[in-house]
C-alpha cells in the first residue's frame, strides 16, 4: 500500500503542501504563536480569504478542504487543494506584498487557525530552521503549480482526470480508498474539463478496471494504469 501511495504522490500536479515548520520552533516561540492565533470554522462554500484583501494573517488549515484559486474578472483557475496541516497566504509574507494573491473557499466544512502574519515574519528572522521550512514550502508550491499548468495545457481529458484522482488518493486522502467530498462539478473545475466529461470518463475508468466507485466512495484499483493515461499527449 505505502509503495503505491508513494508512486501516486510522485505523479501528481495537485499536492498537499503539508506544513511541519512549526516543529522547529522553541517552546517560547510556540507559545507566542498560540497567543496570536484565532480559531475559525467555515461552512461549505464560504470564503476564507479573498484576493486583493489585506493579508493580516497566515492561515493554517486544521480540518476539512479548501480550494485555492486565482481569479480575474469572471475567470478563475484552481491552483491547489489545501488539506489539513497546510498553509494559505505565504506569498503575502514580503513586506511590500500586503494583500492576498488568491482566493480560498471551503470545499467542505473547514476549520483553520489564523496566525498573525507579523508573528510569522518575526519567527522567520529569529529561527533559521523555521525560515528554511517556509522557503521549502514556497519552492514546493512553485514546482507543483508548474506541473499543474503543464497538465491543464497539454494532457487529454482522460489524463487530466486521471491526474486529479491520483492526486486525491496520494496527496489529499493518502490512501487508495477514500470518501470523495468533491462533487462531479468540482472535479470538473479542478480537472479543467466539463462536468459531462467527468461523468463519462469515470465510467470509462470503471469499465477498464482502473477505479471502483460506489456513491461517494472511490477506490484506485490500478494506479499504474491511471499513470499511463497521464503521460499521453
Amino acid at each position: 500500500m505505502n509503495n503505491i501511495v508513494d508512486r501516486i504522490k510522485a505523479s501528481c500536479t495537485v499536492r498537499n503542501l503539508s506544513c511541519s515548520c512549526f516543529e522547529h520552533l522553541t517552546d517560547e516561540q510556540k507559545e507566542l504563536v498560540e497567543k496570536n492565533k484565532v480559531l475559525v470554522s467555515y461552512k461549505k462554500g464560504e470564503t476564507i480569504v479573498k484576493k486583493g484583501t489585506y493579508a493580516s494573517h497566515i492561515i493554517l488549515v486544521t480540518e476539512g478542504l479548501a480550494k485555492v484559486y486565482y481569479e480575474e474578472g469572471d475567470y478563475s483557475i484552481i491552483l491547489r487543494i489545501a488539506a489539513p496541516n497546510s498553509l494559505i497566504g505565504l506569498t503575502s509574507l514580503p513586506l511590500y506584498q500586503n494583500t492576498f494573491q488568491y482566493t480560498a473557499t471551503a470545499y467542505v466544512k473547514t476549520s483553520v487557525k489564523l496566525i498573525d502574519i507579523n508573528i510569522i515574519r518575526q519567527l522567520i528572522l529569529e529561527n533559521g530552521r523555521f525560515a528554511t521550512a517556509i522557503i521549502d514550502l514556497l519552492c514546493e508550491g512553485t514546482i507543483q503549480k508548474n506541473g499543474r499548468f503543464f497538465c491543464l495545457n497539454h494532457r487529454q481529458a482522460h489524463g487530466k482526470l486521471a491526474d486529479i484522482i491520483l492526486c486525491l488518493a496520494g496527496n489529499i486522502y493518502k490512501q487508495n480508498k477514500f470518501e470523495l467530498l468533491l462533487s462531479r462539478k468540482e472535479m470538473a473545475e479542478l480537472s479543467g474539463i466539463s462536468t459531462e466529461s467527468v461523468t463519462r470518463i469515470l465510467k470509462d475508468f470503471q469499465d477498464d478496471g482502473l477505479i471502483i466507485t460506489r456513491g461517494k466512495i472511490f477506490e484506485v484499483v490500478d494506479p499504474d494504469g491511471l499513470m499511463k493515461l497521464c503521460k499521453l499527449d
